[in-house]
Parts: C-alpha cells; structure tokens; sequence
C-alpha cells in the first residue's frame, strides 16, 4: 500500500549542489510526485551561519515511517556527508526530515509526527501548504492553511529559477 510522505531538505553547506544531490537520490528511491518552492533561509539560532536552501518534497512510498527515515533519508544523508554533532544547529550538507506520513500521528523516541515544528518554522509550513493547501493536520485539525497563513513570507526568499530547474532535473 503506497502512502504520501512529505520530506523537508535542507542544505547551508553547498546547497545548490546538496539539495539537487538529494532529489536526485531521493528520485531512485521513491517516487517524487511534487517539489516546493525551494527557499533561501537565516539560519535558525545561529545568525553567524550561511543561509540555508529549504524545500518540501511529498513522496508516494509503500515504506512505513521509520524504515522511510533510517533506510532511504538516513542513507541518502550519510551519501551526501552529512555529520550529526550534538549541537542541532550546526551547518551541515543536507538535511533531510519526514515531518508528515499520510494521517499518521505517532511520537517514538526516533520520530515524530506531524513533526511539531511545522507550527513554528515557516520553511516548513509553507511550502506543505503549497503541495497540499487543503491538507488537514492530523493530530491537531487544524487546516495547513490556517498555520501557513500566520507565516506568509516570515524571512523566506523563493529561489524560483533554482526550483524551476530542479523541477526539470527531477521529472526528465
């Protein structure tokens, strides 16, 4: 049984590079059936940083949640370099999160989801609410619409020539 999972990218070390590196991995392991506007991003606490590249991907996967996150998404970011350190905000090459599965409301140790921070973070809700305006959050109800509504633009530059681009390189 496919379900629909939405992943967020994120890249502020070579991000143009990464997160085009990313969809096309993500391509042959799932199939990609929509891209968000990828935007440009301060990074979050740490002003010091480069911006960040941020996008949402939904996916058809018959994958459940945590084998999606550690056999294809954890995969894809050990591929690209990517090192956890204990500070969460570090820099780094890619990073790649499921923040929402289907109706699916579950909280492990390992995920979370929806992920909580789809209410804060308007690289998140923003671009989910341009791949599914009439997306209905499933834990709380509350319409996607609502939440992205409150966040509109909140720090966000659309790269729209990088997407366009992306989006070509995905679909060929």
């Amino acid at each position: 049984m496919m379900a629909q999972a939405f992943v967020s990218i994120g890249s502020n070390i070579d991000p143009e590079e990464n997160v085009s590196k990313a969809l096309g991995l993500l391509k042959r392991q799932a199939r990609i059936i929509g891209i968000s506007t990828v935007y440009l991003t301060e990074p979050v606490e740490r002003p010091d940083q480069p911006a960040y590249y941020n996008c949402v991907v939904v996916l058809d996967t018959p994958l459940p949640p945590l084998e999606l996150k550690q056999t294809v998404l954890r995969r894809i970011e050990d591929e690209l370099g990517r090192v956890r350190k204990e500070d969460k905000f570090a820099p780094r090459t890619i990073d790649l999160d499921l923040i929402l599965y289907g109706d699916v409301v579950m909280k492990t140790g390992e995920l979370v989801l929806p992920d909580p921070e789809i209410r804060n973070r308007p690289f998140l809700a923003c671009p989910l609410f341009e791949l599914a305006p009439n997306l209905i959050m499933p834990d709380s109800k509350e319409p996607i619409a609502v939440i992205a509504s409150h966040m509109r633009g909140n720090g966000m530059k659309p790269l729209i020539a990088y997407t366009n681009r992306l989006i070509r390189e995905i679909t060929s």
